[in-house]
């Protein structure tokens, strides 16, 4: 189920990337050839005026074919040439390109939008204005690697109900009344009634000391989380203030991943490629609605970050190609970007399979 659910997921999020790259090449006067929902081998097409709509047999997202991004591809139709994406301004041309990762951060918007409709989980120490969150209760937010809390299966997600110590029990439990109690039964055995989805959990856990501060701990990290539910215009204003905000943290821990890798202190345990991603997904769906489309929106603007990367194969590279040409007035020879895009997409292939691997072994091995 979970392999289902990402498949859609990640199909809708390419659907709509290439949907961007598609209305802008048509609004511009270029010609697109096919739309293409999945990919070949084809299904199913029908053609409507220029372009063929067609139902492929692999259902990872689509993909668009525009006139004239292959420059060879131009020479052989001269006919058309005012049709084609090479003949068209370097303006349109990069407005064509950065469409897909326009389109996935409008897409990240409206989901985070609607969100706040339908009631958006969030931090109740970091209200809003314009709305409040209700309903708040204590909740796991990170669970450290090797402690006394993922040794005995809390995770993230986790509401804490109950504390039990011997015939000891508080219920309504807040940040501070958790960390007290934690710390005064430093290494004896206390019980933590949690709630994961719809089901109640009762684990057993020894604090440790040193974790944190010097006090007894169990290595959480927690908040009162509740939900909150704004109207629509609040809504839209602070999603697109999200947006804003998920996008900027996206683009810098990039930017520290890649640091860190050049340095050789990458930690592989912050990224997750398709079977991490498939993991995520399933615990996301298992909270509840809400918690799936901000991971869907968080995912959105990932897939636009990357994409936007000045590296051949990817929209940045090819946007990165097109102010060369338009800096040096002339066209980069059709070979060799083809050849640049190629490599690119081996490297990034490469990268997939590193990550994927990475993946398996951490869910099935470790």
């Amino acid at each position: 189920m979970n392999i289902l659910i990402f498949i859609i997921i990640l199909a809708v999020l390419i659907l709509v990337h290439e949907f961007g790259h598609f209305i802008v090449a048509k609004k511009s006067g270029i010609r697109v050839d096919e739309f293409g929902i999945g990919f070949p081998p084809k299904l199913y097409g029908k053609k409507y005026g220029e372009t063929e709509y067609t139902i492929n047999a692999i259902p990872f997202g689509g993909f668009v074919k525009i006139f004239g991004e292959d420059p060879e591809e131009v020479a052989k139709n001269g006919v058309e040439s005012k049709k084609s994406f090479s003949h068209k301004p370097k303006l349109i041309q990069v407005a064509v390109l950065s469409a897909g990762v326009f389109f996935n951060l409008l897409f990240a918007w409206a989901l985070i939008t609607s969100g706040f409709l339908i009631g958006l989980p969030s931090s109740a120490s970091d209200q809003l204005s314009a709305g409040a969150v209700s309903n708040a209760s204590l909740t796991v937010v990170e669970v450290m690697k090797d402690s006394p809390a993922k040794l005995a299966g809390i995770q993230t997600g986790d509401k804490i109900l109950s504390l039990s110590y011997q015939n000891q029990t508080l219920s309504k439990v807040t940040t501070e009344v958790f960390q007290k109690f934690v710390d005064e039964h430093g290494a004896q055995e206390i019980s933590v009634l949690l709630k994961r989805g719809s089901e109640e959990k009762n684990v057993t856990v020894i604090p440790k000391k040193g974790i944190v501060d010097g006090k007894s701990a169990i290595g959480i990290g927690m908040d009162m989380v509740g939900v909150m539910k704004l109207p629509l215009h609040r809504a839209i204003y602070e999603g697109g203030k999200l947006t804003i905000i998920y996008t900027g943290e996206t683009f810098k821990g990039l930017y520290d991943l890649l640091i860190s890798a050049f340095r050789g202190k990458a930690d592989m345990s912050s990224v997750s490629g398709p079977v991490g991603i498939v993991k995520i997904v399933g615990d996301a769906s298992q909270l509840g609605v809400t918690y799936l489309i901000s991971l869907t929106a968080l995912i959105s603007i990932n897939l636009a970050v990357i994409n936007i990367l000045p590296i051949p194969a990817l929209d940045g590279g090819r946007i990165f190609f097109t102010l060369i040409e338009a800096i040096k007035r002339s066209p980069i020879k059709a070979q060799t970007a083809n050849l640049a895009h190629s490599i690119g997409f081996v490297v990034l292939l490469g990268l997939i399979l590193v990550i994927t691997f990475h993946d398996v072994w951490t869910l099935f091995v470790k």
